[in-house]
């Protein structure tokens, strides 16, 4: 792998350019094609944070991945990796609460080799609003 020079010059860039740049590397998913695709063994990841899930629910069948481990969990040649998330035969889509933070981790799990990866459009505010399945959180949230 090669590496940029520690003295390499860094062009300033927005979030908006990183988010942009991201997506133009998915296919992303409508949130009714995420669920279809879940329905024929796609994997989705909710990477919100415990207070949303707690007060906005939780989508059956998601695995739950904390954003600030994702790529941990998800890299197969990591030793800290997730057995069942780290598989690369089947395609992997990642939830936020909006769809922003979800492209950026997309874009970063596709680097780690031969997957499919990509997220869902609108994240789980346009999942919920699509009227498709949502559970009530039940998980205690911490202080």
């Amino acid at each position: 792998m090669q590496r940029a020079p520690a003295n390499a010059e860094v062009v300033p860039t927005t979030v908006e350019e990183l988010v942009a740049a991201a997506r133009a590397t998915l296919q992303r998913l409508t949130p009714a094609e995420a669920h279809t695709a879940m329905l024929a063994r796609a994997q989705l990841v909710d990477i919100r944070s415990d207070s949303q899930r707690a007060s906005d629910g939780t989508i059956p069948g998601a695995a739950f991945v904390p954003r600030n481990v994702l790529e941990w969990r998800l890299d197969p040649a990591c030793p800290h990796h997730d057995e069942r998330l780290a598989l690369r035969d089947w395609l992997l889509m990642l939830i936020c609460d909006e769809g922003y933070q979800s492209s950026l981790a997309a874009a970063t799990v596709q680097r780690f080799g031969p997957r499919r990866a990509t997220d869902v459009i609108g994240g789980f505010q346009a999942w919920r609003a699509a009227g498709l399945p949502v559970e009530s959180s039940t998980d205690p949230v911490g202080p």
